[in-house]
């Protein structure tokens, strides 16, 4: 199995803009085939070296993994949105 974790720094930080995206990322589950869970976070602390959400996924495969990254409603709708209101991002890919 694979897990693909995202942290994302929004250009708005205020809880309303947190909770939309959060919900944003929230609505692939049972939209993208390829995802065999989905965890989502909004950071409460807000420390310097915070960021605002964390976007928690599993896939049975890399191969499962890729085609996330090219599925229709992650594309067009997810980042979509989410490229237009983050400020950065870091991820990490590993097998579990």
């Amino acid at each position: 199995m694979i897990k693909h974790i995202v942290c994302f720094k929004l250009k708005d930080n205020s809880k309303e803009s947190c909770e939309k995206s959060a919900e944003i990322f929230r609505s692939m589950e049972g939209k993208v085939p390829q995802l065999r869970s989905i965890q989502v976070g909004i950071d409460f602390l807000h420390s310097p070296r915070s960021y605002d959400i964390i976007l928690e996924t599993t896939f049975d495969s890399k191969e499962d993994l890729e085609n996330y990254q090219k599925d229709p409603y992650h594309c067009d709708v997810v980042k979509k949105y989410i490229h237009s209101v983050q400020e950065t991002s870091i991820a990490i890919d590993y097998e579990i």
